[in-house]
């Protein structure tokens, strides 16, 4: 269950989203009276509301808005009990203050923003021996861990639970909490009114992640980055099984790179089914496999990841490289510049020496392609020439010799820094051919300068879903609604308009 957060600064506004929560059929409010500018009149707000609320008055120094006397706030606490509110929120220290009265049912809070305690277990039980119904803790998490760790302390209580972890690294423990037996997860009504640091908003949840459709059956799946907050992976993944009738559940894992080890090792107790790979991960994962696919035995990188639902053992593949072929070669001949079986490129200029790059480069010079490598990353750049047989130029010289196409496999462009290119349209000529791996956004000011010149332009949004329609096939066994996941990504990115 999706306990829907509202927080508005006057009544007669709470009260007209409560309403239209109502009608929508959520099952459970939080009202947050911190944020309520004037008196708080708890009669008016509770009065014919039409679905179950929790009633939350929440401090400053517990990540709330209340800025009055902490009597007045008791005392707002207190007549909501009276008033028969059907939770009231209590923090541990004030929990023995406010007794227990009529059928109101407590629910005893902690927060911690700063970290996630490592005695979980020995905190839920101090805050259910404070007379509670349902014990809520909500901490920051700092290692992909952390998740795990609060999950699996919800799953073992006994006392109805709510564990949550804060922060962009906590995501999943938000999506997965009914998975593993929470009592309900948060989420704000307004995108705009984020209550928590690293809160999903409510339609979010519902629609991309299908909230209420997760159960302990569901195969977890995800992408593993740092950063992931630009990744529109979970929206064409969560789309593709939506739209395919598959049981499974597609996150955001933001993983440190010195954390990747760590969060690989206890994939079984999640239980992961498969991960993307991404920034910085794509090289650092392979040492990390039971076993590798072909392409990744020669790259030296993988970008997809499939465990054993039985062992655990891991299995590495690499779809970027004819994701990423396939993408030019379509590309090209839509724009009538095709050359039959191979590229018809001679020179190619490869910004980037990561894992992207090395697919890129690897496939190209397969194509018959005399590949050149250019990073801001000097060694880099010279070994992954070793590994296709190509040059290295300096980051500062890469704009001095011509070549048939550029390719940037930077972040340079990507969302939100999207006044930026790694190669200025003056040094661009109308017979190249230009290759952004950004698809966030689709756009980018490389393609738009690229454009204006007339190359021939190739976007990272068809070398993505092709990428992630390779992935589809690997973890679920199933040819995949590539259109749908086509147009995920071009709503995510604005790059369609959706009339109804």
């Amino acid at each position: 269950m999706i306990c829907v957060s509202l927080a508005r600064g006057r009544h007669r506004y709470l009260l007209t989203e409560l309403r239209h929560l109502g009608q929508q059929g959520v099952d459970l409010v939080e009202l947050r009276l911190d944020c309520i500018q004037r008196k708080v009149q708890v009669k008016r707000l509770l009065a014919d509301r039409p679905c179950p609320v929790i009633v939350t008055c929440r401090r400053k120094q517990d990540g709330g808005h209340w800025e009055r006397t902490e009597e007045e706030r008791l005392t707002v606490l207190r007549t909501a009990i009276a008033e028969g509110v059907d939770y009231v929120d209590l923090e541990d220290d004030i929990a023995k203050t406010i007794p227990r009265f009529g059928s109101t049912r407590r629910i005893i809070s902690f927060h911690d923003f700063k970290r996630t305690p490592d005695d979980l277990k020995s905190l839920h039980a101090y805050l259910a021996d404070l007379d509670a119904d349902v014990v809520k803790i909500a901490t920051l998490a700092n290692h992909p861990n952390d998740n795990l760790r609060m999950l699996e302390l919800v799953r073992s209580s006994t006392t109805p639970t709510v564990g949550l972890c804060m922060g962009e690294i906590g995501t999943p423990s938000r999506v997965l909490a009914g998975q593993f037996g929470a009592t309900f997860t948060f989420a704000p009504f307004n995108p705009e009114k984020i209550l928590a640091p690293g809160q999903i908003p409510w339609r979010q949840l519902c629609e991309m992640y299908r909230y209420d459709a997760i159960t302990p059956s569901t195969k977890v799946y995800g992408v593993i980055a740092d950063p992931v907050g630009h990744s529109l992976s979970p929206v064409v993944h969560n789309a593709a099984c939506a739209a395919a009738g598959i049981d499974a559940v597609y996150l955001p894992f933001l993983v440190p790179k010195g954390h990747l080890g760590d969060l690989l090792k206890k994939a079984k107790r999640w239980p992961l089914a498969g991960l993307s790979v991404t920034i910085p991960h794509k090289e650092n994962v392979v040492g990390f496999a039971s076993s590798q696919g072909d392409l990744v035995e020669e790259i030296g990188a993988a970008n997809t990841i499939s465990f054993d639902g039985e062992t655990g053992a891991m299995k590495v593949f690499n779809t970027d490289v004819t994701a990423a072929v396939a993408a030019i070669q379509e590309s090209l001949e839509a724009q009538d510049v095709g050359f039959g079986g191979r590229l018809g490129l001679k020179t190619a200029l490869i910004l980037g020496a990561g894992g992207a790059a090395r697919a890129i480069a690897f496939g190209l010079r397969k194509q018959g392609v005399e590949v050149t490598i250019s990073s801001r990353t000097v060694g880099r750049a010279h070994t992954l020439a070793e590994l296709v047989n190509g040059k290295v130029v300096e980051w500062s010289g890469r704009h001095r010799l011509p070549y048939d196409c550029v390719v940037n496999a930077t972040p340079i462009g990507m969302h939100p820094k999207v006044n930026e290119t790694p190669f200025g349209a003056k040094h661009l000529r109308p017979y190249m051919v230009v290759f952004d791996t950004v698809y966030n956004p689709e756009n980018t000011l490389l393609v738009k300068e690229a454009q204006d010149v007339g190359c021939k332009v190739v976007t990272g949004v068809e070398m993505f879903v092709r990428q992630a329609a390779e992935q589809f096939k690997i973890w679920h066994g199933k040819e995949p609604p590539d259109g749908v996941m086509r147009l995920a990504l071009k709503q995510a990115t604005s790059s369609v308009r959706i009339i109804e």
